[in-house]
């Protein structure tokens, strides 16, 4: 009789102590707070970020075109000079020496010329006479001719002579700024080649020259043709330098000229556009980076960066459906636009896309959708006002509870024991 009450009173104890043991059961957390924008499809501009190098508009080689010794440099090194403008003084005692000879030539010729043409006027007056012979009369015509054709071999050696002579005084064949002095006074230039003395380049406007890869311009003509990308009002495609300072350039440049041919060594496709360079305060040689705007993007979104994630897959980003449920859609992105990305498909207008928050859900669990602004206390990729915290994050000295949550000492059944081989809590000391 006594075993059975002992059984008996065991059991009640065992469950008393399951029972004092049995934590009291947590509420179901809320959605988490995430901040969302509305996607909305715009025309926008198709910008890319590129290096590029600057190069003059014209540049000219100044060279000796005729053998001398040089006299004198009449310009300023590294100033601007003008189309014409004399640029060195060649030696011209020698030149002027054969024109003068030309000269001579030209007049001993054509006074061989007048003395043949009489006797061939006399020899034509008197054959119809028979005076002379048919052979006679050949003959003084024949050296008519020959002396006519002398006279035109000696101006034309006199021309000669007269250019070469001009060349004794070295111009600018464009406008623009005159570089270093090659050669100094007293050598002799022109001798056996074309000695270069000097170059000038034209800097305003300015080349700048880069390029892009053939699969992405491929990609951008391909989307030109198929009506997605327009090039914009003017029909043209711009081009904005960034200074090494970080600002704009004032001016901004136009697209001209693109490559027909793909380089074998990059796959890249050469390109260039014109830039206007009034004050001259970018100089050529320099690397620049800028900002192409190579047409319009029809039916584009918006998304800023923290949006943006990626995967091996590519990249994606975190929309809230109309059910409440977070949903996972892949884009397409077409470059960067400040602190956006610029997507040209995978989302749809209206679609309410995460941007703050986006670490506290997964697809298909709920998230209450907030209106998200970029604001300094709200910036990039922190949670909007009022978001609840982070999955286990414990609320600051002070704060209370959350709601549905007991504190700590509450939460523990004061008759409850320690689990074996824990030491028990020392209770606070006020």
């Amino acid at each position: 009789m006594i075993a059975p009450l002992r059984t008996l009173a065991l059991t009640c104890a065992v469950a008393v102590a399951l029972t004092a043991c049995k934590k009291p059961e947590q509420q179901t957390p809320p959605p988490p707070e995430v901040g969302v924008i509305e996607a909305k499809a715009d025309t926008l501009p198709l910008q890319r970020e590129l290096v590029g190098r600057l190069s003059p508009y014209r540049s000219a080689d100044v060279r000796a075109r005729v053998p001398g010794v040089l006299l004198k440099r009449v310009y300023q090194e590294g100033q601007d000079v003008k189309q014409g403008q004399v640029l060195f003084l060649i030696d011209p005692a020698p030149l002027q020496a054969a024109l003068n000879a030309s000269q001579a030539e030209l007049a001993s010729a054509q006074a061989t010329y007048a003395n043949a043409k009489a006797a061939a006027a006399r020899a034509r007056s008197l054959a119809p006479k028979q005076f002379v012979s048919k052979s006679d009369l050949d003959a003084a015509e024949a050296t008519e001719r020959t002396a006519a054709a002398a006279v035109q071999q000696a101006q034309a050696s006199l021309a000669n002579a007269k250019i070469n002579l001009g060349y004794a005084q070295v111009t600018s064949p464009i406008a623009g700024r005159a570089g270093k002095q090659q050669v100094t006074e007293g050598a002799l230039v022109g001798q056996s080649d074309i000695t270069l003395l000097t170059t000038v380049d034209q800097l305003d406007p300015l080349f700048v020259n880069f390029s892009m890869s053939s699969d992405e311009l491929t990609q951008l003509r391909r989307a030109q043709a198929a009506g997605a990308v327009s090039l914009s009002g003017d029909g043209k495609s711009t081009v904005q330098v960034k200074l090494s300072d970080g600002t704009m350039y004032d001016q901004p440049g136009t697209l001209d000229y693109s490559s027909a041919v793909v380089d074998p060594s990059t796959g890249a496709v050469t390109l260039r556009a014109v830039l206007p360079n009034p004050q001259q305060i970018l100089l050529p040689g320099a690397f620049v980076s800028f900002q192409a705007v190579l047409g319009e993007r029809k039916n584009a979104f918006l998304v800023p960066l923290q949006a943006l994630q990626r995967d091996t897959t590519g990249g994606f980003v975190m929309v809230v459906g109309k059910d409440g449920k977070v949903v996972r859609k892949n884009v397409v992105t077409e470059g960067q636009q400040g602190s956006n990305w610029l997507v040209s498909s995978g989302i749809e207008p209206g679609d309410q896309v995460i941007v703050a928050g986006v670490q506290k859900v997964k697809e298909g669990s709920p998230a209450s959708a907030k209106p998200w602004t970029p604001t300094a206390a709200n910036g990039p990729g922190a949670a909007p006002a009022g978001a609840a915290p982070a999955a286990g994050a414990a609320p600051a000295a002070g704060a209370p509870a959350a709601a549905g949550t007991a504190p700590a000492d509450a939460a523990a059944d004061p008759a409850a024991k320690p689990s074996d081989g824990a030491p028990a809590a020392e209770p606070t000391k006020q």
